[in-house]
């Protein structure tokens, strides 16, 4: 039994830490400021006639 028990806690600690660790990604990712978005390449507009 305690063998089970302390399996159990191991199992449950280790989801805690798997939440914990993503939470705290998705907060890091969040903290991150914007990234313009700017094209690396812009092609002028030919005028076209009609």
């Amino acid at each position: 039994m305690p063998r089970l028990l302390a399996a159990a806690l191991t199992v449950a600690l280790a989801a805690a830490l798997a939440v914990g660790a993503a939470l705290g990604i998705v907060a890091l990712l969040d903290a991150r400021p914007d990234q313009p978005n700017t094209p690396l390449v812009t092609y002028e507009q030919a005028d076209q006639g009609s």
